[in-house]
C-alpha cells in the first residue's frame, strides 16, 4: 500500500508574465529617438502529458507544488523578454484531473495530446506601445499579467477493459499471471495483493485485452472495509468484469453467498458499475467435490442473474484459454473504455472589463479592490502625470467612480485601492 498512489492533491502554478520597460532610445546625432521599451515575455504553462512507462502517482509523493517560471522582463532597444519554458507533468495514462474545490473533472489524461492545465500570463507592453501624436514620452509601461494557478485531484483510474473482482483468496492473482506476463505475489492468505496489478492478454496473434486484478473486495468494501473503498475505483472503466469465485468453497464459504457479496458492494459503490456484464468464472475446480457442492443450485442462480459461466482452474490452466476467448468475444460487442468528459468551466477572466469591483467600509475607510483593478494598477505610473491622467481616465469610463458613488462614498470620504489612499473628489 505504501508504494502505490492514486490520489493525491497538488498546486500548480503558471509563470507570470514579463514587465514591459520604460526606456528612450538615447544615441549620438538622434535628438528625438523616441520611446522604445521592450515588451515582457509570456510566462509558461503548466502541461500535462502521458507517460507511458508508470502506472502509479508514486512521483507526487515527495511533491505537490509546482511553479512554471515567469517570463523575462522586457529591455530598453525594444528587446522582447524572454519566453519561458512551459513546465511539463508527466502522469500515467488513465489519470483524471479533477478541480480540488469543486470535484469537477477538467480533464481526463487517457489517451489524449497534452494538455494545459494553467496558463502563463501574458508579457507586459513596454512603453513604446504607448506612444501617441499627443503623447510622445510616455513614462509608463505595463506589467505582466499574472499566471493561472489551482489546487487540482490527480485521481488514477486504471485503463483496463477487464477487471478482476472477487473476494481474497479466490484466485484473482493465480489467474492473472497465468494468462498475462503480471507477476503478482501470490500466497494461501488474505489481502497478499495490495495494489491492482494489469497485465496484457493475449488471445491470439494481434488480438488481445488489458485485465486488471482489483484486491481487497470485501463485504463492506464501499464503506472503507478491506482494501476495497481505496481500489474501487479502478473498475470504473472496465467494460466487462471477470467475477472469480471459488466454487470449491475450499475457505468454507458458500459460493452463492460471494457472488451477492461482491455484487452488493459494487451497487453501493456505483449502480453504473454493478450493471456491467459479468463472467463468472468459478475457480478450483479441479478440486471441486460435486457430491458436498449443490453444482446445479449454483449453475441456476448464475442463469437468473443472466451470467455467463465459465469453470477453470487457475492454477492447473484448465479452462483458463476458454474464459479468455469469451471474455475477448464479449469485449467485441461492448462500447469502448469510458473516457471522461470535462466538468469543469474554466472562468473566462477579461482583465478589459470591471465586473468584478467590490466597494466596503471599515471603520471610516472605504476599500475598493477587484482583479481588473490590479490589473489597471500595474500598468500605472503614479509618479506620471500622463500616467496618472490615464488611470482617472480608465476608472470614469470604465464606471468605477460611478460604482463608489452608488455604495456610498462621498467628497472628503478617504478611499483605498490596494496600495494607493486618497480622499475622494466629486
Amino acid at each position: 500500500m505504501a508504494d502505490f498512489y492514486d490520489h493525491v492533491k497538488i498546486y500548480i502554478k503558471a509563470g507570470n508574465g514579463g514587465n514591459g520597460c520604460i526606456s528612450f532610445r538615447r544615441e549620438k546625432y538622434v535628438s528625438h529617438g523616441g520611446p522604445d521599451g521592450g515588451d515582457g515575455g509570456h510566462g509558461g504553462n503548466i502541461v500535462f502529458v502521458i507517460d507511458e512507462g508508470t502506472n502509479t502517482l508514486l512521483d507526487f509523493r515527495n511533491r505537490k507544488k509546482f511553479v512554471a517560471q515567469n517570463g523575462g522582463d522586457g529591455a530598453a532597444a525594444k528587446f522582447h523578454g524572454a519566453t519561458a519554458p512551459d513546465l511539463i507533468i508527466p502522469v500515467p495514462d488513465g489519470t483524471v484531473i479533477r478541480d480540488a474545490e469543486t470535484g469537477k473533472v477538467i480533464k481526463d489524461m487517457s489517451r489524449c495530446e497534452p494538455f494545459i492545465a494553467a496558463k502563463g500570463g501574458r508579457g507586459g507592453f513596454g512603453n513604446r506601445h504607448f506612444a501617441t501624436p499627443t503623447r510622445q514620452v510616455p513614462r509608463f509601461a505595463k506589467n505582466g499579467l499574472d499566471g493561472e494557478e489551482r489546487e487540482v485531484i490527480l485521481e488514477l483510474k486504471m485503463l483496463a477493459d477487464v477487471g478482476f473482482v472477487g473476494l481474497p483468496n479466490v484466485g484473482k492473482s493465480t489467474l492473472l499471471s497465468m494468462i498475462s506476463a503480471a507477476r503478482p505475489k501470490i500466497a494461501n492468505y488474505h489481502f497478499t495483493t495490495l495494489v491492482p496489478m494489469l497485465g496484457v492478454v493475449r488471445v491470439d496473434e494481434n488480438k488481445g485485452f488489458v485485465a486488471a486484478d482489483i484486491p481487497g473486495l470485501i463485504e463492506g468494501a464501499s464503506e472503507g472495509a478491506g482494501l476495497g473503498h481505496d481500489f474501487l475505483r479502478h473498475v470504473d472503466r472496465c467494460r466487462l468484469l471477470v467475477h472469480v469465485v471459488d466454487i470449491a468453497e475450499s475457505e468454507g464459504r458458500n459460493a452463492i453467498e460471494d457472488v451477492k457479496t461482491i455484487n452488493k458492494e459494487l451497487r453501493a459503490y456505483s449502480e453504473e458499475l454493478a450493471s456491467r456484464p459479468q463472467i463468472i468464472a468459478a475457480n478450483k475446480c479441479d478440486i471441486l467435490d460435486r457430491d458436498a457442492m449443490d453444482v446445479a443450485a449454483f449453475e441456476a442462480f448464475v442463469r437468473a442473474q443472466g451470467y455467463e459461466l465459465c469453470y477453470i482452474s487457475a492454477a492447473s490452466g484448465e479452462g483458463v484459454r476458454e474464459l479468455c476467448r469469451k471474455v475477448y468475444t464479449a469485449l467485441q460487442t461492448l462500447p469502448p473504455l469510458t473516457i471522461y468528459e470535462p466538468e469543469y468551466e474554466e472562468e473566462v477572466k477579461e482583465p478589459d472589463r470591471p465586473a468584478d469591483i467590490t466597494v466596503r467600509r471599515e471603520k471610516n475607510v472605504w476599500f475598493v479592490e477587484g482583479e481588473w483593478l490590479k490589473w489597471l494598477m500595474s500598468s500605472i505610473n503614479f509618479d506620471d502625470r500622463e500616467s496618472f491622467m490615464y488611470f482617472e481616465r480608465m476608472m470614469r469610463e470604465n464606471g468605477v467612480f460611478d460604482a463608489m458613488r452608488k455604495a456610498g462614498i462621498s467628497d472628503g470620504d478617504e478611499v483605498t485601492i490596494y496600495d494607493l489612499e486618497f480622499d475622494f473628489v466629486e
